[in-house]
């Protein structure tokens, strides 16, 4: 925005706006010239047509603009000039009034941390769990989520192909509150590189998704899951030899029954083949620390309900 701003192309908008009132302005004084024809006799001659012809003998005729239009269109000319003038609208000079958009939002931000300040201060002041119990915290915190979160994770936070289910137990990086409420600080790049080549033949790659199946025991080919194991050894690196991940590299846990993208066999060899790639934004800058604050308890909230609430899983 400074650079906006403070560069010649503040200078260059101005210059086009004005340009344009005056265009505008140019433009209707010529058709103003233009009058009723009237022969020596008083009576008005015959009015040139456009040529656009219809129907065979429906014209537009040339006439001249009535007087009250021309009028009002020159009022709206002196009236967006006036108003330009006194609340700036060529480029980043400003008007005479000084008023900007910028100032407006900064007063409202004051007007908005006046009020609600001492209210974020005391949230602040609690550890995430306690701030999870406040009823009018998770409130503000759902309500951050939904403007925040939901355009990805949807707004029931059970997510969607390939983008994570929150209101299960199972996390990528840790779902502690310290570990949530750095994600949304700094955001997530999660990188699963293709593994075809390294892992050798078509056979070799369908052998292994066999055996990744195999660890969470669903549905698979026990033949080419027992000739994948040995193979394995490539994943392993990142999932580890048992398969249940590294939280530390945001690699899954291949043990369970939870599937970001989904648990078919074709879908793990696409996996294998192609790779995969996420990423979460990070928050820190574009929203405060109160609010990250309650937006992280809101969400550990969503994953730690009282156990009458308690609810499986249905992520794929």
């Amino acid at each position: 925005m400074a650079d906006f701003t403070n560069s010649w192309l503040g200078i260059l908008i101005a210059l086009i706006v004005l340009f344009s009132v005056i265009g505008c302005g140019a433009l209707l004084w010529s058709q103003s010239k233009m009058k009723i024809r009237v022969g020596a006799d008083g009576i008005p001659l015959p009015v040139e047509t456009t040529g656009h012809v219809w129907d065979g003998d429906l014209r537009e005729n040339n006439n001249p603009l009535p007087g009250w239009w021309m009028k009002l269109f020159y009022g709206t000319i002196i009236f967006g000039l006036a108003y330009m003038a006194l609340y700036g609208g060529f480029g980043s000079i400003r008007g005479f009034l000084g008023w900007s958009e910028i100032d407006e939002y900064q007063a409202e931000l004051k007007a908005g941390d006046a009020q609600y300040g001492p209210l974020f201060q005391k949230y602040m002041a609690m550890d995430i769990p306690s701030v999870a119990k406040d009823p009018q915290a998770r409130e503000i915190g759902e309500r951050l989520f939904l403007n925040t979160c939901a355009s990805c994770h949807g707004s029931d936070a059970q997510g969607v192909k390939g983008y994570p289910n929150l209101t299960d137990t199972d996390w990528l990086y840790g779902g502690d509150p310290q570990a949530i409420l750095l994600t949304l600080n700094e955001g997530r790049q999660g990188l699963m590189p293709p593994m075809a080549a390294a892992i050798g033949t078509t056979d070799d790659v369908l052998n292994v998704a066999n055996y990744t199946l195999s660890l969470s025991g669903s549905p698979h080919d026990k033949t080419k899951a027992e000739l994948g194991k040995a193979q394995f050894v490539i994943c392993a690196a990142c999932h580890g030899m048992d398969g249940k991940g590294n939280p530390a590299m945001g690699a899954p846990n291949l043990t369970d029954t939870t599937w970001l993208y989904g648990s078919d066999i074709n879908t793990i060899v696409e996996g294998i083949n192609k790779g995969r790639k996420n990423q979460m934004p990070a928050f820190k800058g574009i929203i405060d620390e109160n609010k990250l604050h309650l937006l992280a308890a809101y969400v550990w909230s969503l994953s730690n309900k009282p156990p009458n609430n308690a609810h499986m899983s249905t992520k794929q």
